[in-house]
C-alpha cells in the first residue's frame, strides 16, 4: 500500500494548495508513482482546479474521477460523523483503488466552504486516521494576531493528539513580514517541526488566465504567455480617456464595451510609454467585438501585446464577477507556479520532511523528476549566470521564472532601460537581476584590458579590445573569465559559433582535454540517457572520441547518472570490420587506458547497449551492454539524427546541448528554443558551475 500524507487546514483561504504543490514537487523528485487525492470536492461537473493543476503538471496516471472521493452535495444534511460511516467508506474505497497504483499519495483535505467548519475538521481528522496518514497542518496567519495563531494551533494539536493522529509538521502560512519573527519565536518550543511562510502578494491576485477561464472569454489578442500576469485591480473604463489615464496603476485590468475604440487604442499602445502605468489587459464586454481596424492595428504590433479578452456579460456584471474571484493557481500559470514553489522551497526543508515520511528513491527517473532534481541542486548553492541576450522576450520570461524559484542569480546584458521597460510591459519581475549595458558599463575598461592581455599574442590592441567588448557575447564570456559570473548561456539569437568561439579563445579547455564537445540529456519515460556528441564535432578522430566519452561520463556523474559508457558503432564486439569500426575500437581502448575505473564497452550497436535481451545474446557478461547510460556516437551525422529521431518518435525530452571540456561552463541555446529550454539550460549551467567545470 502506498504511503499517504494528509494536508489539511482549519479554515478557508489558508493557502494549503500552495503547500500541496510544493510537496508534489518534492515527491516527484523521488518517485514516478505519485498520486493526488481529495476526499471531498465541490462538484462532479466543474473540475476541481487543484486536481487539474496537479494531475496535468505532474502528468499523473490517474483520471479526474479517480482523484476524489465524494462531492460537497453528498455531505449536506449530515450532522456529524456518526451519520457519515457510509460516506467515509466510499471515500476510503476510492482512495484504496488509487493507492494500489502508487508509491505515495498526497491527500489534500476540504476547503472549508461548507456550512460547518467543525464537521469538516472532524472529517479531515477521521480520514487521516483511517488512512494511517501523518498530517501536515496548514494554518493561515492572514488577518490574525500572533496570539490567535498560537491559540488555533494549540487547539488543532490537542484535537489531533486526542484522536491519535500523527502530526508530521505545522506550516503557518500567509504571514505578514512584520509578524514573521514574532510568530517564529512564539512557536519555537513546539516538539513538531514548524515552518513560517511569508505572504506572497502575487499569489493573492488573480491571473488573466484565471479571469479568462472564469468569464469563459475569447482571446482576441495575445497568447498563453501574455495571460500569465497578475491583475492588481479592476477599472471600468466609462469616463473619457484623459480622466481614465489619471486613475491607472500597474497591473490594472480595464473593463470596457467593445465600441470604445479610444480606450482600446490607448490600452494596446500604452506599453510604449514609460509615462503610463503598464496595464495587465482589457476585457471587452457585451459580446461586441472591437472595430476590425483596431484589431488589425493591434495585431501588427510586436509580441509583447496587451491582451484583449471578449466576454458575453455586460460591463457591470463582468467587473463585479472579476472583483469577487478567489485567486487560484491554474495549470499554465507558469510564473505563479514558480512564485509558489519559490516561496515554499525557500522556507520548507523538504529533505527533512521526506525523511520523516520515509519515502525511498525509486530506480525510475521521469523527465519531470530529472528537471525537479536539477532545480533543487541548483538552489543548494546558487551560482551567477550571465545571459547576453536581454533583448529576447524568451530570455526575460525565463529570467522571471528562475528568479522566482531562486534557482540562480542572473546578470542580463543589454540596455537596462529597454530591458526593464520590456519586462514591465510583459508583467514580468526581473528586479533581482543585474542589468549591464556593455557599451556604457563601468566594467568596459576592465574587460577590454582583460581581452587585450588574453589575445595580445594575436595582435590585439587596447583600441580594438575596447570596441570588441561591446559585443554582448564577448563581454559575457569575459565576465565568466574574470570570475564576475560563474557561467554563461547564449544562442537564442546568436549562432553556435558566436557563442562557442569566444569561450574557446578566452576560457579555453580543461587541461588534458583536446576538444570541446556536447551532450544531450535524453529524458525518456523511465530513465535519462546521455548522448554525446550530437552538436559540435563533425568527425572526431579516435583520441577526440575518447575525450568525448570521458567528458560525457564525467558530466553524467555530476548530474547523478551512473556512467556506463557505450561506444556506438554499426558492429558489436568483433562481429564487423572497417575503418569506422576500427576508429571506435581504438577510441574504446584509449578510454580504458586513461580511465580504467570507467565501465566502457565498444564497439557496440545501440540495441545491444540499451536492451538487456539483445545484450544477453550479443555480449553476455558485459557490465555495460543492456544497461548503458552514456551513449557515444561515432560522428555528428549519426548523433544529431539519432537524438532528433528519439526526441520526435519516442516523445523524449531533449535537454541540451550541454557543452563540456571548458574550464568554466558556457552553453549554447537553439535559436528555436522555448522558455522551458532556456530555464533548463541555465539551471544545468549553474550546476556545472558548482562542480567547478
Amino acid at each position: 500500500m502506498a504511503k499517504a500524507v494528509y494536508v489539511t487546514s482549519m479554515e478557508a483561504a489558508s493557502g494549503k494548495s500552495m503547500i500541496s504543490l510544493g510537496l508534489m514537487e518534492a515527491f516527484s523528485r523521488h518517485s514516478s508513482r505519485v498520486g493526488y487525492f481529495r476526499p471531498v470536492v465541490a462538484s462532479r461537473q466543474d473540475a476541481d482546479n487543484t486536481i487539474e493543476l496537479i494531475r496535468r503538471r505532474y502528468d499523473l496516471a490517474q483520471s479526474y474521477e479517480q482523484s476524489y472521493g465524494i462531492t460537497t452535495a453528498r455531505t449536506r444534511g449530515v450532522g456529524s460523523l456518526r451519520d457519515a460511516d457510509g460516506l467515509i467508506s466510499e471515500i476510503m474505497s476510492k482512495f484504496d483503488s488509487l493507492a494500489a497504483e502508487c508509491d505515495v499519495v498526497l491527500v489534500e483535505g476540504t476547503d472549508y466552504t461548507g456550512a460547518s467548519a467543525a464537521f469538516e475538521f472532524e472529517l479531515n481528522v477521521t480520514m487521516a486516521l483511517n488512512l494511517a496518514a501523518p498530517v501536515l497542518m496548514v494554518l493561515s496567519a492572514h488577518h490574525h494576531r500572533p496570539d490567535q495563531v498560537r491559540g488555533a494551533l494549540n487547539a488543532a494539536r490537542q484535537s489531533l493528539r486526542h484522536n491519535e493522529v500523527n502530526l508530521l509538521g505545522i506550516v503557518v502560512n500567509r504571514v505578514e513580514k512584520h509578524h514573521m519573527s514574532t510568530i517564529s519565536e512564539s512557536l519555537a518550543d513546539l516538539s513538531e517541526p514548524v515552518w513560517v511562510v511569508p505572504e506572497e502578494r502575487s499569489l493573492q491576485l488573480p491571473s488573466l488566465h484565471q479571469i479568462c477561464d472564469d468569464l469563459q472569454a475569447t482571446i482576441l489578442l495575445g497568447g498563453p504567455d501574455s495571460l500569465d500576469r497578475e491583475v492588481t485591480g479592476v477599472r471600468v473604463a466609462a469616463m473619457t480617456l484623459p480622466n481614465l489615464l489619471d486613475r491607472l496603476q500597474d497591473g490594472v485590468l480595464l473593463v470596457t464595451p467593445g465600441d470604445r475604440s479610444d480606450i482600446l487604442l490607448a490600452a494596446v499602445t500604452a506599453r510604449f510609454s514609460d509615462k503610463i502605468p503598464s496595464i495587465s489587459g482589457v476585457v471587452v464586454t457585451g459580446g461586441v467585438e472591437p472595430d476590425p481596424r483596431i484589431l488589425s492595428f493591434a495585431r501588427g504590433l510586436d509580441s509583447a501585446v496587451t491582451p484583449l479578452l471578449l466576454c458575453a456579460t455586460d460591463t457591470f456584471e463582468t467587473a463585479n464577477q472579476i472583483a469577487n474571484l478567489t485567486p487560484q493557481i491554474r495549470y499554465g500559470d507558469n510564473r505563479r507556479i514558480a512564485a509558489a514553489l519559490g516561496v515554499f522551497e525557500s522556507v520548507i526543508d523538504t529533505s527533512a520532511l521526506l525523511e520523516r515520511i520515509e519515502i525511498a528513491d525509486t530506480a525510475v527517473t521521469t523527465p519531470l523528476m530529472f528537471e525537479n532534481r536539477l532545480a533543487r541542486s541548483a538552489r543548494q548553492d546558487r551560482r551567477r549566470i550571465v545571459v547576453p541576450e536581454g533583448d529576447d522576450d524568451r530570455i526575460l520570461r525565463a529570467a522571471d521564472q528562475l528568479l522566482r524559484r531562486s534557482i540562480c542569480d542572473l546578470t542580463i546584458l543589454g540596455s537596462p532601460e529597454v530591458i526593464s521597460d520590456r519586462a514591465r510591459s510583459m508583467g514580468l519581475d526581473i528586479s533581482e537581476a543585474t542589468l549591464i549595458h556593455p557599451e556604457h558599463s563601468e566594467l568596459r575598461d576592465e574587460m577590454a584590458g582583460l581581452l587585450c592581455s588574453l589575445r595580445e599574442h594575436k595582435g590585439m590592441s587596447m583600441d580594438i579590445a575596447h570596441d570588441a567588448v561591446t559585443d554582448v557575447t564577448i563581454f559575457g564570456t569575459l565576465l565568466v573569465k574574470a570570475g564576475l559570473a560563474d557561467g554563461m548561456v547564449s544562442g537564442a539569437v546568436h549562432t553556435t559559433a558566436d557563442t562557442v568561439r569566444p569561450a574557446l579563445q578566452l576560457i579555453r579547455t580543461i587541461p588534458g582535454v583536446s576538444v570541446v564537445s556536447s551532450v544531450f540529456f535524453m529524458c525518456l519515460a523511465d530513465r535519462v540517457l546521455v548522448y554525446g556528441d550530437c552538436a559540435v564535432n563533425p568527425a572526431p578522430n579516435p583520441e577526440q572520441l575518447a575525450d568525448i566519452a570521458i567528458s560525457s561520463a564525467e558530466t553524467a556523474a555530476s548530474f547523478g547518472i551512473e556512467p556506463l559508457v557505450a561506444m556506438l558503432s554499426y558492429s558489436t564486439g568483433s562481429s564487423g570490420a572497417g575503418g569506422d569500426v576500427e576508429k571506435v575500437r581504438l577510441a574504446t581502448e584509449i578510454v580504458k587506458k586513461r580511465r580504467p575505473d570507467l565501465p566502457v564497452e565498444g564497439p557496440i550497436q545501440y540495441d545491444a547497449a540499451v536492451d538487456p535481451g539483445v545484450a544477453a545474446s550479443k555480449l553476455p557478461g558485459s557490465l555495460v551492454a543492456g544497461r548503458a547510460s552514456v551513449l557515444i556516437f561515432p560522428d555528428l551525422n549519426t548523433g544529431n539524427n539519432t537524438y532528433k529521431a528519439v526526441q520526435r518518435s519516442a516523445g523524449a525530452v531533449a535537454i541540451g546541448p550541454v557543452l563540456q571540456g571548458l574550464r568554466k561552463p558556457v552553453n549554447d541555446l537553439s535559436r528555436g528554443c522555448t522558455v522551458k529550454d532556456i530555464v533548463n539550460t541555465i539551471t544545468i549551467t549553474a550546476i556545472q558551475a558548482q562542480e567547478g567545470r
